[in-house]
């Protein structure tokens, strides 16, 4: 029972899609919730996937899957992104504050907009849009890896899934990622995106002494502009 509660909260907390009806965070399913993190991202990978099937233009078409890639994670990610680019701009001794703050900054205006550019246009010229699948799955392990691996410095939910994910969720976690790398042939990608996020949590760590929920979005949107230039190369 657990289990499904735990991806029910999964699902609720990294998509908008109203399917199941657990918002609570209940003690126990939290660190269980991680292990699906991965499997969630592949899932809505799978319905961006789908959506390429559409007989549309090539441009228009990758622009209809961007737009949907967000509204389906209700732009969650690139909230945190813009809160931490907000912090980057600021004494290191007001960057929590500055990522608290509801209100975007400029910087985080202008450095979110080149991003989503940046980002449309790595998605329109993807070579297969079946790797999406992959993409998301492995940017969300890369999440994963980060609550497990660095300290937390703030308070919320992700408080509670830091104080429950184990070593065993987290091996769950990358057992899902591994499978999906094989049959993608990408297992050389899953390693270099966790590198790559690694060294963003490093730096954030020798910032700010840790992360926080902002920072976690930040390493899923980064990781991802990297996996997919990185297929485009």
């Amino acid at each position: 029972m657990n289990i499904l509660k735990g991806f029910a909260l999964a699902f609720n907390m990294l998509t908008i899609i109203p399917i199941f009806k657990i918002h609570n965070y209940f003690n126990g399913i939290n660190g269980i919730s991680a292990v699906f993190y991965p499997t969630i991202g592949a899932i809505v990978g799978a319905i961006l996937y789908a959506i390429s099937f559409l007989n549309l233009p090539q441009i228009h078409l990758g622009v209809i899957i961007f737009s949907m890639w967000v509204l389906i994670t209700g732009a969650l990610h690139l909230d945190g992104l813009s809160d931490t680019i907000d912090g980057l701009f600021v004494d290191k001794t007001k960057s929590l504050n500055v990522m608290k703050d509801s209100h975007i900054g400029g910087m985080g205006m202008i450095f979110s907009t080149v991003f989503l550019m940046l980002k449309a246009s790595s998605v329109i010229f993807l070579p297969s849009y079946n790797y999406l699948i992959a993409i998301l799955a492995f940017s969300r392990f890369n999440a994963v890896l980060a609550i497990y691996f660095f300290p937390y410095i703030s308070s919320g939910v992700t408080k509670l899934i830091k104080d429950e994910l184990k070593l065993k969720h987290l091996l769950f976690s990358f057992l899902s990622v591994l499978v999906i790398a094989l049959y993608f042939n990408l297992t050389f990608l899953l390693i270099l995106s966790a590198v790559f996020s690694i060294l963003i949590a490093l730096f954030f760590k020798h910032r700010l002494g840790g992360l926080n929920g902002d920072i976690y979005g930040t390493i899923i949107e980064l990781s991802e502009l990297f996996m997919l230039n990185y297929l485009i190369l």
